[in-house]
């Protein structure tokens, strides 16, 4: 027997009440045959300048629907809108980086080893890429997938969280304007959709949990495609003892709450190394107590609710039991709010220091010297992004090296993404290459290698 369609409901997390959408999903026959057109599609989505054109028009055309983007992802997902701007911002900035790339060079010329010709590198487009992408960055994280995609030549099929449906079928009108019909397309649905896309396209690119991440690279590895899979992260902030105090705690705070937590670049472990500990505390707790938190809609929100009534009990289930050192407001109404927290004291092997919660949570630890603190933070099973905050080079440049994080920020919050650069983490945290920059140009092209010879050579 055939099982029933299923249905979603994208909902405002400020105001559960508020309904975006409704919908069934389509069913991956749907998702199928969205591939299938984009692949009939891609042979003529070849000319570099027509695909650098574009490019740059997709950008201009999401600048110009900046205010109702913004509005958008406040109202869809929660997203406090001073980010929500800084996001479609950043939306625009990555389709004009990519704008420019299909007039890179795609290949190199060698002297052959003896005799006459010509040895060629060349890269050329897999075909049709397939996107599973998650609902905390609508715009962006859609975006740094599908713009080098296009501009290297592929077509795309998008299959967007559920909860994040509205947003990216508002990008996706945007966007198809600007395109011959198949080369973009957005399925709409959930993981039967997000299977059958990713069982179809000749490269694979998630964003999302750990344990669906693995499932994903073990299928398409199994098919023999390209696969990377970003997975998250339980990203660790190290204060040394010289650092600024203030300017750290300000900077952690915000990694920790900024958008509740809703990030994989989020901070969830402060390691104060030795005499680091007490100042620390006593400002960071200031800090996530000051935070302001409460309707995304308002510019000073920082901490707005989180993306559904079970997150928000994931993260009151995470402190449960805990030293509580700091508290933000709890901010009243009919939203999935979770106050700013702040723990300490916190016994090994607790979830808050295993898992990724994914909320305005975090744990303070000590550390007597910088190595324990690097031992500490490489003592999970992810490896996304570590922040370091210092007034000396000393421990960048030689206490350091044992990180085995995919990225080092110092003096900088772990979240903050500079699209221009690879991104990505290690362990539990990744699989396959790096996204954005030159790195995603990499992952949706492959390297051929020609060898040219005179007719006569012998």
């Amino acid at each position: 027997m055939t099982p029933a369609p299923a249905s979603y409901t994208s909902s405002n997390p400020a105001d559960p009440a508020d309904v975006l959408t409704e919908f069934t999903a389509p069913g991956p026959r749907a998702a199928e045959d969205a591939v299938a057109r984009a692949r009939a599609a891609q042979p003529e989505w070849r000319g570099a300048g027509a695909r650098s054109a574009v490019l740059s028009t997709i950008a201009g055309a999401i600048e110009d629907a900046t205010a109702e983007l913004a509005a958008l992802a406040v109202r869809e997902v929660g997203k406090p809108v001073t980010e929500a701007r800084a996001e479609v911002a950043r939306t625009v900035a990555i389709w004009r980086y990519y704008a420019q790339a299909p007039y890179e060079p795609t290949g190199t010329v060698h002297e052959p080893a003896a005799g006459r010709g010509l040895l060629l590198t060349r890269r050329r487009p897999h075909g049709v890429a397939g996107l599973v992408t998650p609902w905390n960055f609508p715009f962006a994280i859609p975006s740094w997938k599908a713009a080098p995609a296009l501009a290297a030549g592929n077509t795309v099929v998008l299959k967007p969280a559920p909860e994040a449906t509205v947003c990216a079928l508002r990008l996706a009108e945007i966007i198809q304007r600007e395109l011959p019909g198949g080369v973009f397309t957005v399925v709409p649905g959930g993981a039967a959709e997000g299977a059958a896309v990713l069982g179809a396209a000749d490269a694979v690119s998630f964003t999302g949990s750990t344990a669906v991440g693995a499932r994903v690279v073990a299928a398409a590895t199994a098919r023999g495609v390209p696969v990377q899979a970003e997975t998250g992260g339980l990203n660790a902030a190290i204060v040394l003892p010289d650092a600024d105090i203030g300017r750290a705690a300000a900077h952690i705070a915000a990694a920790i709450a900024g958008y509740a937590g809703q990030k994989c670049t989020a901070t969830g472990r402060v390691i104060a190394v030795g005499a680091a500990l007490d100042p620390l505390r006593e400002a960071l707790a200031e800090a996530v107590r000051a935070l302001p938190a409460g309707d995304p809609a308002d510019p000073a929100t920082v901490c707005g609710p989180v993306i559904s009534a079970r997150a928000r009990d994931r993260v009151a289930e995470a402190a449960d039991g805990l030293s509580v050192l700091a508290a933000g407001p709890a901010p009243e109404g009919p939203g999935w709010y979770a106050a700013p927290t702040l723990v300490e004291k916190v016994p090994p092997g607790h979830r808050l220091l295993t898992e990724e919660v994914f909320g305005p949570i975090a744990a303070l630890l000590p550390a007597a010297d910088l190595t324990e603190a690097v031992r500490i933070t490489d003592s999970v099973s992810y490896g996304l992004v570590t922040s370091v905050h210092t007034a000396g080079l000393d421990a960048v440049l030689h206490g350091l090296d044992a990180l085995r994080t995919g990225m080092v920020r110092v003096n900088a919050p772990t979240t903050g993404v500079d699209f221009h650069l690879p991104f990505g983490g290690t362990g539990a945290s990744g699989h396959g290459p790096r996204e954005q920059g030159r790195a995603a140009l990499e992952f949706y092209t492959a390297e051929r290698t020609y060898t040219l010879l005179p007719h006569d050579a012998g």
